[in-house]
C-alpha cells in the first residue's frame, strides 16, 4: 500500500492530427503525497493540461495507471471515475468558470449539493471557505461585481469545498496581472496547507513555482525534476 495520494505509472498519451501521431505524454512517473504542494511547469503545448485532465480522470490515458489514494482508476467504469471526481479531487481552471447567476456563496454551496451535502450543511461551509479567502463580506455577490481576483479566489475556494484529497490547477491565476495573482495563489496556498491536500499546480510563473515545495518539468512528453 502507497503513501502517495496520487501516482501516474508509465502514463502515456498520443493524439493523431493531421495523419500523424503526435506523443504528447510518454512514460510519465510522478507521485503526490499529503500535504505535497509541486509545481508543474513545461513550455506552452508541452501537454501540461493533458497530464492534468488525465490526473484528474477526465481523460483517459493510452498506456500505464492512474492511481488516486489506493485505487487504481484507468479501467474504471466513468461512474467510478465520476464519483472520485466529485469527493477525492478538486479542480481550479485558468478562468473561474463560476456560474453567473448565482452568488458567490451560492457557487461555492452547489458541488456540496450535487455530492448530497444539505442545503444547511453546504451554507455553512461555504460562509467558511468564504472567510478563509476573505470575501465573507462578498458573499452575495454574482461573478460580474466582483474584480477577476475575487472571482478567482472564489473559484478555488469552491475547488476545496468537498474536503478533497487532491487539487489540480491549471495555470490558476494566468488571467490576473503579476500583484493580483501573488495574492491569489497566496491564498491557494493557505487553504491547501491547512486542508494537508495533495497538490499540482501547472504554471508558467517561475516565482510563484519556487514557493511550492518542488518542481517538475515537462518535457519531450516526460516528467524530470526542475
Amino acid at each position: 500500500m502507497s503513501d502517495a495520494a496520487l501516482e501516474l505509472r508509465g502514463v502515456g498519451r498520443t493524439f493523431h492530427q493531421g495523419g500523424r501521431d503526435i506523443e504528447v505524454l510518454r512514460d510519465v512517473q510522478m507521485s503526490l503525497v499529503p500535504g505535497e504542494i509541486v509545481a508543474l511547469v513545461g513550455p506552452s503545448g508541452a501537454g501540461k493540461s493533458t497530464l492534468l485532465h488525465i490526473a484528474g480522470l477526465l481523460e483517459r490515458p493510452d498506456t500505464g495507471e492512474v492511481i488516486v489514494g489506493d485505487e487504481a482508476c484507468s479501467g474504471l467504469a466513468e461512474a467510478d471515475r465520476t464519483r472520485l471526481r466529485r469527493g477525492t479531487l478538486g479542480f481550479v481552471y485558468q478562468f473561474h468558470h463560476l456560474l453567473p447567476e448565482f452568488s458567490a456563496l451560492e457557487n461555492i454551496m452547489l458541488p456540496q449539493m450535487i455530492a448530497g451535502t444539505s442545503r444547511a450543511e453546504a451554507r455553512l461551509r461555504a460562509g467558511e471557505l468564504l472567510e478563509m479567502v476573505g470575501l465573507g463580506d462578498r458573499a452575495t455577490h454574482r461573478p460580474g461585481q466582483l474584480s477577476g481576483g475575487e472571482q478567482q479566489r472564489i473559484a478555488i475556494a469552491r475547488s476545496v469545498a468537498n474536503a478533497p484529497a487532491i487539487l489540480l490547477a491549471d495555470e490558476p491565476t494566468g488571467n490576473l496581472d503579476p500583484e493580483t495573482a501573488g495574492g491569489v495563489f497566496d491564498q491557494m496556498m493557505k487553504l491547501v496547507r491547512g486542508a494537508r491536500l495533495a497538490a499540482l499546480i501547472a504554471t508558467h510563473n517561475l516565482e510563484l513555482a519556487a514557493k511550492m515545495d518542488r518542481t517538475l518539468r515537462l518535457r519531450d512528453g516526460r516528467v524530470e525534476p526542475a
